[in-house]
């Protein structure tokens, strides 16, 4: 077991009717002028906008409104928030929505005390002293946005996804009511259970072998988001197993499952060249990727393969041929995959083939020209990369 610190100060207000504490809980973290941020019409379909918006008047809480966020959340719609927020003397921003909405949050609220260009944290080129407060009201689960110190944002020139972790990003509170995800596409939520799963897998997948209740917290996480993504696909009412998945999306990106571990997260940053060139949804990119990838380093710690295999997965051990077993687990992944619809490769994801020149394209973009590796369990460099390209391109 590695050395480790472990702080999570987010508030979760977790349940039915939630919603309804929203303006006393923006009181509590002295907000009083507060950006209301989301995306789309869905947070003013299922009357999110209109119910917060009241209990604000009802609250003398002073509101901006900023809508328009979408998948892969672009950095011109952070600039935007941004400039409102500086004229309007916005001292809180409340994200409603999912990871997109809350990422473009954090980032704005980056932004608003950073003295100069914003997405030069993104590009490495700063460091974050302060943020503003922020907070949420969940609609997606999925990014685990809502519990991590993580932010992702694209910038439009060059097609450039970037993270920051900072810790003085995580949220003062999340509220969190599983009903508000019925209305949620099958696919949305079966992208939203793979980026979950992955969330613990990059974590799960460490050089590190000997911190066994991790290990258990991450297994127990796996399995629930396997067994209820399927009830939630049969019958997207199932309040109890909508909630399963709304508490699992942020046990798996609050560090808890990695406590003790070093963690990987190569098959996140494979993907965000992928979606940031073609615009695919993460959790499907996920997907496409990442049996590539286990195939490719699964050598290098074969036992955590096939303790996968076994304790996530449900394949029988053969004790005689390990790498037999790892490779079942990692079939019985794909297989996994496709019941959700998830496809397993890029010509599945995209409908096509990529071209030598856009393997190698994204393969750059991600080792930032040979200068920049990825991974744990593997460290890759950019051939590496090229060849988990080349793998999921088949």
């Amino acid at each position: 077991m590695i050395n480790f610190n472990y702080h999570t100060p987010t508030e979760i207000v977790f349940g039915h009717e939630t919603e309804n504490q929203t303006a006393a809980l923006i009181k509590k973290y002295g907000g009083k002028n507060v950006l209301i941020h989301y995306g789309g019409k869905s947070a003013q379909k299922l009357g999110i906008i209109d119910k917060v918006t009241q209990l604000f008047s009802n609250e003398n809480i002073n509101y901006t409104l900023l809508g328009g966020v979408v998948p892969n959340p672009r950095l011109k719609k952070v600039k935007e928030g941004i400039q409102i927020c500086k004229e309007k003397n916005i001292d809180f921003i409340l994200a409603i929505g999912g990871g997109s909405v809350i990422d473009s949050a954090k980032a704005i609220a980056y932004g608003l005390d950073y003295q100069g260009d914003v997405w030069d944290l993104f590009d490495n080129k700063g460091t974050a002293k302060s943020c503003r407060p922020v907070g949420a009201i969940l609609t997606i689960p999925a990014a685990g946005s809502e519990m991590s110190d993580s932010c992702v944002i694209t910038k439009e020139e060059g097609n450039l996804k970037r993270g920051y972790n900072n810790g003085i990003c995580r949220l003062k509170f999340a509220v969190m009511n599983p009903e508000f995800t019925y209305s949620l596409p099958q696919y949305q939520t079966s992208c939203g259970a793979t980026d979950i799963m992955m969330h613990t897998m990059e974590r799960y997948f460490s050089p590190d072998t000997d911190m066994v209740l991790t290990d258990r917290i991450a297994e127990a996480l796996m399995k629930t988001v396997k067994d209820s993504v399927f009830e939630v696909l049969k019958n997207p009412q199932d309040y109890n197993s909508r909630a399963q998945l709304m508490w699992a999306s942020s046990l798996s990106h609050n560090d808890l499952t990695g406590c003790g571990m070093k963690r990987d997260f190569a098959t996140h940053r494979l993907e965000h060249e992928l979606s940031a060139e073609y615009d695919v949804a993460h959790g499907a990119g996920l997907a496409a990727l990442w049996p590539s990838w286990a195939r490719y380093v699964m050598n290098c710690n074969i036992a955590r393969f096939v303790q996968f295999a076994v304790n996530v997965m449900g394949v029988e051990n053969d004790f005689s041929n390990p790498e037999k077993t790892a490779l079942k687990g990692i079939e019985a992944m794909e297989r996994f995959y496709h019941a959700i619809k998830m496809p397993i490769n890029i010509p599945e994801l995209l409908g096509r083939k990529l071209s030598e020149e856009e393997i190698l394209n994204m393969a750059q973009k991600c080792s930032r020209n040979d200068t920049l590796t990825h991974g744990s369990f593997k460290v890759l460099k950019m051939n590496d990369m090229i060849e988990i390209y080349k793998m999921a391109n088949i």
